[in-house]
């Protein structure tokens, strides 16, 4: 059965970092178009970042492009996202999500991936 566990998220002051990490299970991740999806109070689902299968391509939504950064730990079978430079408009829940998309259909940015974690809490405030 396939599985996601998202692990990494806390609450920060504005301009700070964090870095959340996604261990899949049941799966080779590498194998699978990846992303981080999140939803904010009172907001719509945004991808924020996706990865294509074998971690060539990545592709940022235009809020967090140049702050945030997407990667995968082939070896470890883990997908990373690195955030820099914090606001408080980030704060939302961050779900790790795969699929096995086309190269171009993973990098739409379109939240409708099969594969879902429970989530994990990124709070932004002073």
């Amino acid at each position: 059965q396939a599985q996601l566990l998202e692990s990494g998220g806390e609450s920060v002051q504005p301009g700070g970092s964090l870095r959340l990490s996604c261990a899949p299970s049941g799966f080779n991740g590498s194998l699978y178009c990846m992303g981080w999806v999140r939803q904010g109070p009172m907001k719509e689902r945004e991808v924020v970042a996706v990865i294509s299968a074998g971690g060539g391509s990545v592709r940022y939504a235009e809020s967090v492009r140049g702050r945030f950064f997407i990667s995968r730990d082939k070896p470890k079978n883990t997908l990373s996202l690195q955030m820099d430079n914090l606001k408080s408009e980030d704060t939302a829940m961050y779900y790790c999500v795969a699929g096995q998309r086309s190269w171009g259909r993973c990098l739409d940015l379109t939240p409708d991936f099969p594969y879902w974690g429970q989530g994990t809490q990124v709070t932004v405030s002073s």
